[in-house]
């Protein structure tokens, strides 16, 4: 079914309203019109890594795991698999005419806000710091979500449109303040691709202002932007209860009948919150006509009918016969390691990994996190049927070869104690015994959604989810010292969602894996990496900085892009964007640059010296002559490669010309300058170099 052929069927549908009953389609909870055959139908679902909040799921590891993978083709294999699900899970719901929330085939998936500041507690929700790798890998998604066939398989949303990343605490009041030039560089253009090049269905305002407006209100993003520059097709949904906001928090308004005229007026089409029950006074008060009403409507049920849900439309009888065996089957559960191993990133390694199991015969699994179900799925999750932990894992993997497994939580993951009455760090003592009777140290640290989420949803209610600085939980600074202390052998694993300095604990250890949050078969993933049986390949896709460089850090206010994010920052990092070892030797040998019809082309010689087979992320990036261009240079193209030991590979990287414009200050994208490009296996930068000892090739 063509959008025009079901925009058609919409229409139809929608002339045979009342102007009240096409005002009552516009919320969420859309109910049934029985005299026309409408069924009821929620449109409130969650899909950020997995079909979330209703039910059993396949748990894949958090979405900015799905950045760390640089590998979009990866990730809309993913997405297509999530979307099979949230298909299996429709059926099985609507035939029992179960209409609830999180049970629709709109998802209000990805969140492809940048990840400007490494204290915003939503971060781990995105893919990153980079508008063009959030670009890549968001199209991907979304393409896996829709699918390219005639009927869309599922509806996802890009969110949150726009100049959205913090401070939570203030997101229903705050104004974001961004230049023109900020808004077309850094804010805007993974939005754009989404829409102009992978269709996506939806896209959901934000909570705040930008440059005065309302997010979900705004004729500067929603009219001339969006509808207008970019030929937005799709419907458009406010954040849950954004709407009430403009009269509440920003005084944009004076009463709930003239915010929610705005908002309709500036083309917002669904209402997640409950602002819209007075639109139909604001239509009778003359604030609002009924074509725009009817616009709204006819633009819903255009998306309804394409998925092919509506009783009198045309229906895809191979979604239909999904059968829900398919929810948290093999294949799933295999690509949700698989993405675990692809993501976790290897910071530091003095040699201790991968460990050798013949020189093992007693390991500790020490820290909060190591048998903790909570850090494996960050937020926004559905139920996984199994899990497996670090430790978990760690034991499964040792059970056939003779190795003992010693445990000790070693401490709360924030408080000072993990039994209520006893003294303070009364896991400290066993933690520091297991470690002295072990040949190696596994410590699993870090955050979970309790500590770093979302605004209202979070246990650091001081803080609305947001972090106050990036160390660690004291007592978990402690652990890591006394158990560092006894000079065993130790491999920090780290479970967050965003940039954490591990201060002089970092330097001491004798590995770092970063593990994000890694699904319901993270620790699978992490022991097969910390045993060799698969090599680690992820990379940042957000920079780690030195805690003590927050002090000359931007304001978490401040939306200037100034000394933020890779592209912009102006001090030497703890760990680069896009760094992340490997167990082999890769490096580039040889790149070539040609110009063939405004795209350059690089032919690429990636050499593999070490004795490990892996997959490896190669990565170009580029800096303009121009005054323009960012202070760094900026990646403009990256492929995944799988190299085997002591061999070579060639391979060709196409950089369109797009990459390769900047934006002056009026915010316009202009060819200026001379570029020089990099090849390697991270940024061009001193700091890269120096952890991996290899330089890029400049061209």
């Amino acid at each position: 079914m063509t959008r025009k052929q079901a925009a058609e069927s919409a229409s139809a549908l929608v002339a045979k309203m009342t102007v009240e009953e096409a005002v009552s389609q516009l919320t969420y909870a859309s109910p049934e019109i029985e005299h026309l055959n409408v069924p009821a139908y929620n449109w409130w679902n969650e899909a950020l890594h997995g079909v979330a909040r209703a039910g059993s799921a396949t748990v894949f590891p958090q979405a900015i795991a799905f950045g760390a993978t640089f590998d979009p083709d990866f990730i809309k294999s993913v997405a297509d698999m999530i979307s099979t699900e949230g298909r299996a899970k429709y059926s099985a719901y609507s035939k029992h005419d179960d209409r609830d929330i999180y049970k629709g085939l709109t998802f209000w998936s990805p969140n492809i806000n940048i990840f400007r500041d490494p204290r915003w507690g939503r971060g781990h929700e995105t893919y990153g710091e980079d508008p063009f790798l959030t670009a890549e890998i968001g199209k991907a998604f979304v393409r896996g979500l829709q699918g390219d066939g005639d009927f869309m398989k599922s509806a996802a949303c890009a969110k949150h449109f726009a100049v959205h990343s913090g401070p939570e605490s203030m997101r229903h009041s705050f104004n974001a303040l961004a230049t023109k030039k900020d808004l077309a560089e850094t804010y805007l253009p993974a939005f754009e691709s989404l829409v102009t090049e992978a269709n996506v269905e939806a896209v959901m305002g934000a909570y705040n202002r930008t440059n005065g407006e309302p997010c979900c209100g705004s004729k500067t993003l929603m009219i001339d932007i969006l509808r207008g520059e970019w030929g937005f097709k799709g419907h458009f949904v406010s954040d849950c209860w954004a709407i009430q906001d403009f009269h509440l928090n920003h005084k944009i308004t004076s009463s709930p009948e003239d915010s929610a005229a705005l908002a309709c007026n500036c083309g917002c089409d669904l209402n997640c919150g409950v602002t819209y029950i007075y639109l139909y006074s604001a239509f009778t008060h003359g604030k609002v006509t009924e074509e725009q009403i009817r616009t709204s409507a006819v633009r819903l049920f255009t998306t309804r009918y394409l998925l092919g849900i509506m009783p009198d439309g045309e229906h895809n009888p191979e979604f239909e016969s999904i059968p829900y065996t398919v929810v948290e089957c093999e294949k799933h559960l295999e690509a949700s390691y698989t993405a675990a191993v692809k993501s976790t990133v290897l910071l530091k390694n003095d040699g201790v990994l991968p460990f050798k199991t013949e020189n093992l015969k007693t390991i500790a699994v020490i820290g909060p996190n190591a048998d903790s179900r909570a850090c494996l799925m960050g937020n926004y999750y559905g139920t996984a049927s199994h899990y497996t932990t670090v430790l978990e894992g760690t034991q499964n993997f040792t059970q056939s070869k003779d190795i003992r497994v010693l445990y000790s939580e070693g401490c709360n993951l924030i408080e000072n104690k993990v039994e209520p009455l006893a003294y303070e760090n009364d896991r400290l003592s066993e933690a520091i015994n297991i470690a002295e009777q072990s040949d190696a140290v596994i410590l699993v640290v870090g955050l979970n959604e309790k500590l770093e989420g979302e605004e209202g949803d979070q246990g650091n209610a001081s803080a609305s989810g947001d972090k106050r600085d990036l160390l660690l939980p004291e007592s978990q600074r402690r652990l890591m010292k006394a158990v560092l202390e006894t000079g065993k052998p130790t491999v920090i694993c780290l479970l967050a969602g965003s940039s954490i300095d591990l201060e002089e604990s970092g330097e001491q250890a004798g590995a770092i894996l970063d593990c994000w949050y890694p699904g319901a078969e993270g620790g699978k993933a992490v022991a097969d990496i910390l045993f060799g049986k698969v090599s680690p390949s992820g990379k940042l896709p957000v920079t780690f900085y030195k805690n003590s460089e927050m002090a000359n850090f931007p304001d978490f206010t401040d939306y200037s892009m100034k000394n933020r994010t890779y592209k912009y920052y102006e001090s030497e990092p703890l760990y680069p964007f896009g760094y992340g070892l490997t167990y082999g030797d890769t490096y580039v040998k040889s790149a070539v640059f040609t110009e063939n019809n405004s795209e350059i082309k690089a032919e690429i010689t990636v050499s593999n010296d070490g004795n490990f087979d892996t997959e490896d992320v190669v990565q170009i990036y580029c800096k303009m002559s121009s005054e323009f261009a960012p202070r760094n240079p900026k990646l403009v193209g990256f492929k995944r490669i799988f190299i085997k030991s002591k061999t070579e590979t060639k391979i060709t990287i196409e950089i369109p010309e797009k990459n390769l414009l900047v934006v002056n200050e009026n915010g316009e994208k202009i060819k200026d300058g001379t570029p020089t490009f990099y090849a390697g296996m991270g940024q061009p930068d001193k700091r890269t170099e120096k952890l991996t000892g290899r330089k890029s090739i400049t061209g």
